[in-house]
């Protein structure tokens, strides 16, 4: 007992202490290890009878799956949000695990940490939107769905349309680009699509790497996604904190639009002026990450991009 409670102090820790990427990873992994205790728990009871444990397991599992029938939407709707953080075989919660820990710390780097659960849910909503009316037109798209691939596809594509030019370390690869990674991926979602195999997954894939990419576009554009969905998770959270005494409200400080952080644009306010040198000096940054990659950048660089993606 001492040693489980050691390891959920850990993790308590960690979740408090890390950023969203390491909640989200703490998440998905909670409701993994999770739902096969529920397996195991069914199996253990019904005596060994996996046809039987499977069975039931199967139909407490899809209540919170994105199901492809409409009239199931209706009776659970909330499978459009409970399925981008739902996995059942280990090899498709271990691929998803690390692809979001690659991309999520990417754009969690360079546009903040805030961004990064926006871009997370957005990406897995409109996937489950594709894959629910690709299940309309396609028979062999299947009943439902379940996974964060979707919403992970849309960190990807903001990760590439950010740094297309940023190296990873891949196993038995070495180094490769960003963008020849996630290239990769949309590559087999269309291949997947086209042979039909798992088409609406496929689908939601696509989907959610749209809506990284869009996301991006708007952010340059001075649209930021993150706001709305930022507020009302606030309001939500605030709900479960009766405890705390709620003061005059405070107004939270805009987080700067990727347009004017990124793009060099200056205004003419005080703040534009003052402002100015951060401005260049993050310019300069970025730019040295496009050309030489991220891993080019002194320790100082890095740290005052970090502290850049905090503001």
């Amino acid at each position: 007992m001492a040693v489980l409670r050691s390891i959920w102090e850990d993790i308590k820790h960690s979740f408090r202490a890390g950023n969203m990427v390491t909640r989200l990873v703490i998440i998905n992994f909670g409701v993994f290890a999770l739902v096969n205790i529920i397996y195991f728990l069914l199996w253990l009871g019904l005596q060994g009878d996996r046809a039987r444990a499977g069975e039931l397991f199967e139909q407490g599992l899809y209540l919170f799956c994105m199901p492809g029938n409409w009239v199931k939407l209706l009776w659970h709707p909330w499978g459009l949000v409970t399925s981008m953080f739902l996995h059942e075989g280990f090899g498709h919660f271990l691929g998803n695990l690390i692809t979001l820990y690659l991309f999520g710390v990417i754009v969690g780097d360079l546009i903040g940490d805030r961004r990064v659960l926006p871009i997370y849910l957005l990406g897995g909503l409109v996937g489950n939107v594709l894959y629910f009316i690709s299940a309309q037109f396609m028979p062999y798209v299947g009943t439902y769905a379940l996974g964060a691939s979707g919403a992970i596809m849309a960190l990807a594509g903001a990760a590439l349309v950010l740094a297309p030019d940023y190296r990873v370390m891949l196993i038995l690869l070495g180094e490769v680009k960003v963008k020849y990674i996630v290239l990769i991926l949309v590559l087999l979602d269309l291949v997947g699509i086209a042979n039909q195999s798992n088409t609406g997954g496929h689908a939601a894939h696509i989907g959610g790497f749209a809506m990284g990419c869009l996301f991006v576009y708007r952010l340059r554009d001075g649209k930021d996604m993150s706001e709305p969905i930022n507020g009302l998770l606030d309001r939500i959270l605030g709900w479960f904190s009766p405890s705390v005494k709620r003061g005059p409200a405070v107004k939270r400080k805009k987080q700067p639009a990727f347009k004017a952080t990124f793009s060099g644009a200056k205004g003419s306010s005080a703040s534009d002026t003052s402002d100015l040198s951060f401005q260049e000096r993050l310019d300069a940054i970025l730019d040295k990450i496009k050309e030489h990659g991220y891993e080019n950048l002194t320790q100082e660089e890095k740290d005052f991009l970090f502290d850049a993606s905090k503001r």
